[in-house]
């Protein structure tokens, strides 16, 4: 389903296209990391220490360094440059010193060297590590105790928080007061492509990076880090990308500074291509996260909201005091509360660090705050959709930050939307019908409303900004660079749409180049649902330079008035049947000397934002989404089947309506495996369920046979033709409402993702008071 409220005509935008990088995906020509390669290049693997907590006292090379093949073997004292790493807090090791502390079972603490990949692995199994074992930590509230400290000083390092009104005496004097704490596990990423780099010692640049990865500016940086090398000796260029999902944003820097180090050693190209296990069992996941709410009604509107939300940051900091901006901002949903109380804790423990995952921290908390609103509804015998309606943002509302919304708001279109699209009501009477007939299996609708904020925000803004080059070549083929990246979402396609609604010129004769970081400026990580506001907006603004130079070409070659010349489809004309190629323009420009390459720049105005009280412009724009599925629970095993999806999505203005439909089809499937399949299991701090035999996703056989997708386009002037981000809000509605649905189906309330069918037998045989 796809109904639109863009008024804004356009001859390429918001058209059907064909992805401009399916063909080689399809065919196998698309190089990823692992597919390329250069002469005398060696391989690497990863010394690990395997153990959750304790003192590195000695590293014993000599067995593995006898191994044939074996090139070097690489530790702490063989980095040029500095040995400390981390997005946000330089807490975590390149590789741990001799007498310095283990803090997770993935903590690398040297680099093999070899002439192949077999023999490379070989030999970091055979270097002997002496750990002095400390006693783990590895629970939120263990961690709390602050017993064993994992750093120095607390464990609970960083916190976040929103005061907005008086909600703690509100609450204290409402009689309607509402409670409930809620649990969301890990989530790992599932990118199809594990981590993997080449760093080639550069007869230009110093080396050259080639890789898998989000964020090439990240890397560059990380990488000049480690070896003690100005930033303009490391050039970064992204391969092909095989998913990421956040999973891609910080990692690469570590996987690159690993085998910078031996490149950097050995004078030679080096490879690290990560195995699965090896991927699974050391790189970010989706933050684990405790919540508590408490929240007070008076009639049907919600007065007063307060949160305690507690993130597991794992052993090092990564980006979760970023990803706790997004945590604190989203706790309170997508409703207008006059009185707000948000407190969003770090805390440190002996396991592998989360970072950045589709939803970046909101989906843990959208899935809490939604429970609380359908606990309500339940108990106060209110249709859920109703209180949703009564308390929803509209134009005039201010979020949990006092941010005033006064444009794009399509959160009440996007509730009226599958409010209709589900027929709601008779949904909800079709499940008590069934429920009452059937006792082996019950069903379920649920509901859920959410929104997200666009852009880097607030706490960001040092990094919200984007450049793009774009060349018209003498035959008329147009050569576009961004500082974005491609990593399956449909970028590409999208700019090079851009490109052509604005140059007039066929999309075929578009190119899209792969981000390197020798053409296009630091324009920030490919993050935030952010690429198509950016990006596109830097790529609009060159090529709008670009066209008026051919508009002043045409002018003078046919006397016409500028504001006639019309660019559609490769040909350009006046309206007076004085026409011209696209191609045959530009050759006469070249002819002039018309210079034909132009860069764009785009940022948007600063934020004015409280940190200390968590008020005030938190993002640029916010995207808002609704959804309802059916959901069938088998009581005897408690496994859990989605029936239908019903979702709607305010993207400001679909610039690919089938790119924006594939990504809610595939953040829809990803939500779904967090709220039911997806169970990360640690045992003594090491992941066990390490490959996808063990961690469960799901595949086309769950996906709902029905899924059906509501497009609300309500513009935003900022966005190019009024476009916002979808990227992580597909995802984001899913574990609520398919939690909600599971708990109108057995009628216990779920508190914590995924819904395993073990959880679910325990809620079925747990006795009601």
């Amino acid at each position: 389903m796809f109904r639109s409220n863009s008024g804004e005509s356009t001859n390429v935008v918001g058209k059907t296209m064909k992805r401009v990088d399916a063909f080689e995906k399809v065919n196998g020509s698309a190089r990823f990391a692992a597919d390329i390669a250069f002469d005398g290049q060696i391989y690497c693997a990863l010394v690990i220490a395997e153990k959750p907590h304790g003192i590195l006292r000695s590293i014993d090379t000599v067995l593995a360094s006898e191994i044939e093949g074996v090139e070097g073997i690489f530790t702490w004292r063989d980095i040029p440059g500095e040995n400390q790493l981390g997005e946000a807090i330089k807490d975590m090791p390149c590789l741990v010193k001799e007498g310095e502390k283990i803090r997770f079972w993935g903590d690398v603490v040297a680099i093999v060297a070899a002439r192949d990949r077999i023999s490379a692995e070989n030999a970091a199994k055979s270097v002997r590590l002496d750990i002095e074992d400390l006693e783990p930590v590895l629970s939120i509230e263990q961690a709390m105790e602050d017993k064993v400290q994992i750093h120095e000083g607390s464990n609970v390092r960083v916190s976040k928080r929103i005061r907005k009104g008086d909600a703690e005496t509100v609450i204290k004097n409402s009689k309607e007061v509402f409670e409930g704490e809620f649990y969301a596990h890990y989530q790992e990423q599932a990118y199809m492509e594990p981590q993997g780099v080449t760093v080639v010692p550069d007869f230009d640049y110093g080396y050259t990076v080639y890789g898998t990865m989000q964020c090439p500016y990240y890397v560059q940086s990380a990488v000049a880090h480690v070896l003690g090398l100005p930033i303009n000796r490391i050039r970064v260029i992204q391969t092909e990308t095989g998913g990421a999902f956040g999973g891609k944003e910080d990692i690469p820097s570590y996987v690159a500074s690993y085998a910078a180090v031996v490149a950097f050693n050995l004078k030679r190209p080096a490879r690290l291509i990560y195995s699965r296990e090896i991927d699974i069992q050391t790189t970010s996941k989706r933050h684990p996260i405790k919540s508590f709410y408490r929240i007070a009604m008076e009639g049907k509107k919600i007065k007063a909201i307060e949160i305690k939300a507690y993130m597991d940051m794992g052993a090092y900091a990564t980006l979760t005091p970023i990803v706790m901006f997004r945590t604190l901002v989203h706790a309170a949903g997508a409703y207008d509360i006059e009185n707000v109380n948000v407190d969003v804790y770090g805390i440190y423990t002996n396991k592998v660090p989360p970072g950045a995952f589709r939803g970046f921290g909101s989906p843990q908390v959208l899935f809490a705050v939604e429970s609380m609103i359908d606990d309500i509804a339940c108990k106060l015998g209110i249709d859920p959709m109703e209180l949703r309606e009564e308390n929803t943002l509209r134009p005039g509302s201010r979020t949990s930050t006092n941010h005033l919304i006064v444009e794009s708001v399509g959160a009440p279109e996007t509730l009226a939307r599958v409010k209709e699209s589900s027929h709601w009501k008779d949904l909800v009477r079709e499940c008590n019908e069934f429920n009452r007939i059937n006792k082996d299996k019950k069903r379920g609708a649920g509901l859920s409303h959410i929104f997200y904020g666009v852009s880097l925000g607030a706490g960001g803004q040092a990094l919200d900004k984007s450049g793009a080059h774009v060349l018209i070549n003498r035959d008329g083929s147009v050569e576009v660079r961004i500082g974005g990246t491609e990593m399956g979402q449909g970028a590409k396609t999208v700019i090079a749409m851009i490109a052509a609604e604005e140059l007039g010129q066929r999309i075929e004769k578009i190119l899209v180049h792969q981000p390197d970081t020798a053409f296009v400026p630091d324009s920030g990580p490919t993050v935030a649902s952010r690429t198509t506001i950016y990006s596109g907006n830097a790529v609009r603004q060159a090529c709008m330079a670009l066209r008026g130079k051919l508009v002043s070409v045409f002018c003078d070659l046919f006397n016409s008035n500028p504001d006639s010349v019309k660019f559609c489809q490769g040909e350009v004309s006046d309206g007076e049947d004085r026409t011209i190629s696209f191609d045959r323009l530009v050759d006469t420009a070249y002819v002039r000397n018309v210079k034909l390459f132009e860069a764009g720049w785009y940022d948007t105005p600063k934020l004015s934002f409280d940190m200390e009280n968590g008020l005030g412009e938190a993002y640029v724009t916010y995207s808002y989404a609704s959804q309802v599925v059916q959901v069938e629970v088998d009581m005897a095993t408690g496994s859990t089947k989605v029936l239908k999806g019903f979702t709607a999505h305010d993207v400001g203005k679909a610039v690919n309506p089938d790119g924006v439909i594939g990504q809610i089809q595939g953040g829809f499937v990803q939500g779904m495996g967090y709220a039911l399949y997806e169970d990360l299991k640690l045992r003594n701090g090491k992941i066990v369920s390490d490959n996808f035999n063990t961690y469960i996703i799901p595949t086309i056989h769950e996906v709902p046979p029905e899924l059906v997708i509501d497009i609300v386009e309500d513009p935003f002037r900022e966005g190019p033709y009024g476009a916002k981000g979808i990227g992580e809000p597909s995802l984001m509605p899913v574990p609520a409402s398919v939690a909600n649905a599971v708990s109108m189906a057995i009628g216990k309330r779920v508190r914590q993702i995924p819904v395993t069918p073990e959880y679910v037998l325990g809620l079925i045989e747990e006795k009601t008071d």
